[in-house]
């Protein structure tokens, strides 16, 4: 049996350098992304599928898809 860990891809934002600009909140397609205060995008992990359609949107270019642990 393989013991492997399965990876799955995830989006982080760099929160410094977020614009808050909305974005990539309006092209998820499960709804992992919200603008926090106002001042940044926060990605909900648990609904993130990592399908890449935020990092592409963004304009500021701050998301980044990465594999997590699963």
């Amino acid at each position: 049996m393989d013991n492997k860990k399965r990876k799955r891809r995830k989006a982080f934002v760099a929160l410094e350098e977020c614009v808050a600009c909305g974005c990539c909140v309006k092209v998820c397609p499960v709804g992992a992304l919200q603008i926090m205060r106002g001042i940044m995008a926060q990605v909900e992990i648990e609904k993130c599928i990592g399908c890449g359609k935020c990092a592409k949107e963004c304009p500021a270019t701050v998301i980044e898809i990465r594999e997590v642990e699963a």
